[in-house]
């Protein structure tokens, strides 16, 4: 059988050293180009592969990001927000356009994700998704920092805790979605949506829409406001109390999430009433149900591939030593006939 060809073969046959083939063939710029180029050439004509674990176990480094997924709450077996699946897209090909791997992971609170990963060498990084009650899991936060393992998680800026945070502005969303409602007419409006403290980002939602009622001139109802996960169950129960306790039926419907939305949207059909006519709703996220609703979501859309792309790149700037900063993306407003829009208007 042919012995497979080494480093120290393309090594003789370019005239070069070893350590300078390594180099070349990671197209370290310590390495001119024209010997870069000798020695891939030569190393292609040897079918040579770069023997990755060893390179990686040289350098002390994996080339892994590890994502750590949190589930969340489903109707189905998924268990698996949609809006994380369109991150999770994103950040897999981010981190493969520069050259990174990816590890994704479910966790439970309960476990000691906190100790794995970087410490074992499975990944140089961590991506922490679907993390929404902070307080939860803060402690585990303030180890991984201590410890000085690299991380960065996607939701709500918090100055008081640990690492870099990627999020959106949850606030300015609800304050824009809840202002177009007024500008639409509409004197009532209910939201739907745990607006506690174990959940950030509906929070900032509710808090965006109270504000607005607020510069409107329109009272604040707290009897309008009714708890739900971001499930289309929890939207359909919700709906169904607020259509048994509220006598007329708001004008409009704000929900933490599509998903809460769609659930809004069944239980107003089975009651007879029609949307927009009787009752105007408006979803967030943008989820892709959100447009084939009946009718479609007026909504909020988070840019889940500029998310995935700063997920990424903060973790390998912190990895890398680099400075990197908390940052929060702005929101857009999408109109569409739940609101009233025309279909071309969507």
């Amino acid at each position: 059988m042919k012995e497979k060809a080494t480093s120290f073969d393309i090594a003789h046959m370019a005239g070069v050293s070893q350590s300078t083939v390594s180099r070349a063939l990671s197209n370290s710029p310590l390495v001119n180009k024209e010997t870069r180029e000798r020695v891939q050439r030569i190393a292609k004509q040897l079918n040579y592969k770069v023997d990755k674990n060893a390179s990686n176990l040289r350098k002390q480094k994996s080339n892994t990001i590890a994502l750590l997924l949190f589930e969340d709450p489903t109707t189905d077996d998924s268990l698996i927000n949609p809006f994380f699946l369109n991150m999770l897209g994103s950040i897999t090909r981010a981190s493969a356009a520069a050259g990174y791997d990816l590890l994704v992971s479910f966790q439970n609170l309960d476990d000691d994700w906190h100790a794995e990963f970087e410490d074992s060498k499975k990944a140089d990084g961590i991506i922490l998704l679907g993390y929404g009650d902070y307080t939860a899991y803060r402690d585990k936060l303030a180890q991984l920092e201590e410890q000085g393992t690299h991380f960065v998680r996607w939701g709500a800026k918090d100055n008081d805790h640990p690492g870099i945070s990627i999020g959106c502005d949850n606030y300015q969303g609800g304050y824009d979605l809840t202002r177009h409602l007024i500008q639409l007419g509409k004197k009532t409006c209910a939201f739907i949506g745990d607006a506690g403290g174990h959940a950030p980002e509906f929070l900032a939602r509710y808090q965006g829409y109270r504000q607005a009622l607020v510069d409107h001139g329109i009272a604040v109802d707290t009897f309008l406001r009714l708890d739900a996960n971001s499930t289309d169950e929890a939207g359909y129960n919700a709906t169904q109390t607020l259509l048994n306790t509220s006598s007329p039926l708001p004008e409009a419907i704000v929900c933490a999430s599509d998903l809460i939305a769609t659930g809004v949207l069944q239980a107003l059909k089975e009651n007879g009433y029609r949307v927009p006519e009787d009752v105007v709703v408006t979803g967030y996220d943008n989820i892709s149900i959100s447009a084939f609703t009946t009718p479609a979501l007026t909504t909020v859309q988070q840019d889940t591939r500029l998310a995935g792309e700063l997920l990424v790149s903060s973790l390998l700037k912190a990895i890398n030593k680099q400075a990197v900063e908390d940052y929060l993306m702005p929101g857009e407003l999408i109109i569409r006939e739940s609101c009233g829009a025309s279909q071309h208007q969507a």
